[in-house]
């Protein structure tokens, strides 16, 4: 299990730092912050659900730019289960103050974790409504149960009404 743990996370580090040459022409526009339902990992994927934030970047106090509900689903291997948690990615866009709309859309990248009590993984996604957005893990996501799980993450955005 240590030796399975130690790949993964090597793995989600090498991930974390894949986007940096997209991201060349866009600027950091904010924190995407979602907060997402427990899960029970199926051999071939699981699916959650997500109440998220954009925010400004700001640690405290921030600004709240818009709220979206968010499905966040991973299709390979992904066995276990999660409690809730939050998850978290530094938004890249070409503009500082990007439309809340153009947050909203599909993301899609890759998505690594692994737990045992504790545990740690990362999720790197490109998308948005016209493909300019991405989101970049801002450090390794922290996560309670048992887990492990590496595959293509897919992550739904609906801008909510304010």
């Amino acid at each position: 299990m240590r030796a399975s743990l130690a790949a993964v996370t090597a793995l989600a580090a090498l991930l974390a730092a894949a986007p940096a040459a997209a991201q060349s022409s866009k600027v950091q526009s904010g924190m995407l912050v979602c907060k997402v339902a427990p899960s029970i990992g199926f051999v071939l994927g699981s699916m959650r659900e997500a109440a998220c934030e954009f925010r400004d970047v700001s640690v405290q106090p921030y600004v709240v730019k818009s709220r979206y509900r968010g499905t966040f689903a991973r299709f390979g291997i992904d066995i276990g289960v999660l409690a809730a948690d939050t998850l978290a990615w530094a938004v890249f866009a070409p503009t500082v103050n990007p439309d809340p709309r153009d947050i909203a859309g599909t993301y899609v990248g890759v998505s690594v974790d692994a737990a045992w009590t504790i545990g740690g993984g990362t999720n790197v996604l490109l998308g948005g409504s016209d493909k300019q957005i991405a989101l970049q893990t801002i450090s390794l996501e922290g996560m309670i149960g048992a887990d492990i799980a590496a595959g293509v993450a897919d992550l739904t955005l609906t801008l909510l009404p304010n």
